[in-house]
């Protein structure tokens, strides 16, 4: 289905459609465009659960989830469900506004039409793309409830989250809390079929029983996702662990590969550099644990505390924040690594130059920007403290600025 009219035939009365001609039409215009360039009503709207796409062509994340929306639209529209989506373009240029918008099933805002996206943008105060604001009409009132979360819902529940009251998002959270209360190992790793992972060499068969009572990492990978930052690392981690755990009877750790490669050679060849278990190439479990820790993005570290039960999803940040130090990942190991952290960026120098930037850097906290962030040296995630460039954004972790400069002139303090 490519042409956006399919869902849009007359329907009931809607009470609230003079607010949609609001938000979608203008003074000269009282149609969307389809796909194929037809125009369309803007009151064919009139009755549906409305969703505004902000999206744009050149942002790859944005790429990655139309494909993800298409699908669940579709699905939504076979099963005669009355949702409708709206794109609101941030694309460059008009071609690729047409590009973009002919591999998506639904109308769109005029690419010419900057003053309607503007007033879009700044309604629902958007701040970032791809966003999905669903808006659902009440039943009484010449109003709408907005959802603002919309990515994150489709991402996670897909056709599930229909009608995307918030009725159905407090059930879905119920089913989520009662799934992670059931959580363990074997509601996890095992399916009617098989009660083992594969160890080395393949095909050598580890019961999942014999991870009972185990700090547990699930990680989900593939050769294609450029491995080779994070993988070697991890590798290593693991291996330091391992050491640390030997000696006490009654700790130890365990890694198991997620795999998303394409094809088995390829999961073989990636698996072959692991020192960890791993799931069988294809097993139906694979898609059922992505969609059960909502990964949105590879590689990702999930950790499993020995009782089953989630610890945290951000296991590849706390790697690379903490290294081996961040086992055995818990709450309170963690605000001790806080702690330690405070402490040793006292000792820091407040600010540094970097022998791979020209302007100054400065020591920021969590507290005074120095949040979340991608480390420029390194392309891994980092939070907390970070050295910053106050004029274009630069950020790298405290130890990446220390090994950078270790060979380097002596820094100003």
């Amino acid at each position: 289905m490519k042409d956006g009219t399919r869902a849009l035939t007359n329907g009931t009365s809607y009470r609230s459609s003079s607010r949609f001609s609001s938000l979608l039409a203008s003074p000269d215009r009282d149609y969307l465009l389809s796909p194929t360039g037809a125009q369309v009503k803007v009151s064919n709207l009139d009755g549906k659960v409305l969703g505004l796409y902000f999206s744009a062509n050149w942002y790859p994340p944005c790429r990655n989830f139309n494909k993800i929306l298409v699908r669940t639209y579709e699905e939504l529209k076979d099963n005669g469900s009355n949702f409708e989506v709206v794109y609101v373009s941030s694309d460059e240029d008009s071609d690729a506004f047409n590009e973009y918008h002919a591999s998506m099933p639904w109308p769109a805002i005029p690419f010419s039409d900057i003053e309607t996206k503007i007033a879009l943008n700044r309604k629902f105060e958007i701040e970032g793309i791809p966003c999905l604001i669903i808006l659902q009409p009440r039943d009484n009132k010449d109003e709408t409830t907005t959802l603002h979360e919309g990515v994150e819902v489709v991402y996670r529940y897909g056709v599930d989250a229909f009608p995307f009251t918030k009725e159905r998002m407090e059930e879905l959270k119920e089913e989520d809390r009662q799934k992670e209360e059931n959580q363990t190992l074997f509601t996890l790793l095992i399916n009617d079929n098989r009660d083992y992972l594969l160890g080395h060499p393949v095909p050598k068969q580890v019961p999942v029983v014999s991870l009972v009572g185990k700090t547990v990492g699930l990680y989900f990978s593939a050769k294609w996702c450029l491995p080779g930052i994070f993988t070697p690392k991890l590798i290593s981690v693991y291996n330091k662990i391992k050491q640390m755990v030997e000696t006490k009877e009654d700790e130890d750790f365990e890694i198991v590969f997620v795999s998303s490669d394409r094809d088995e050679d390829s999961f073989r060849s990636y698996f072959g550099s692991m020192p960890w278990l791993a799931l069988p190439f294809g097993d139906p479990m694979i898609k059922v644990l992505a969609k059960h820790f909502d990964v949105q993005g590879i590689p990702c570290l999930i950790i499993l505390g020995p009782n089953g039960k989630t610890v945290t999803k951000q296991g590849r940040n706390l790697i690379n924040l903490y290294r081996e130090n961040a086992y055995p990942f818990t709450g309170a190991r963690l605000e001790e690594l806080v702690k330690e952290m405070e402490e040793e960026a006292k000792r820091l120098p407040t600010s540094i130059r970097h022998v791979g930037h020209r302007h100054e850097l400065n020591l920021v906290s969590e507290g005074n920007g120095g949040g979340p962030f991608i480390c420029c040296e390194c392309d891994e995630q980092g939070c907390g403290w970070a050295y910053q460039c106050l004029k274009c954004g630069f950020e790298v972790h405290p130890k990446c600025v220390e090994m950078s400069n270790r060979n380097s002139p002596v820094n100003g303090r």
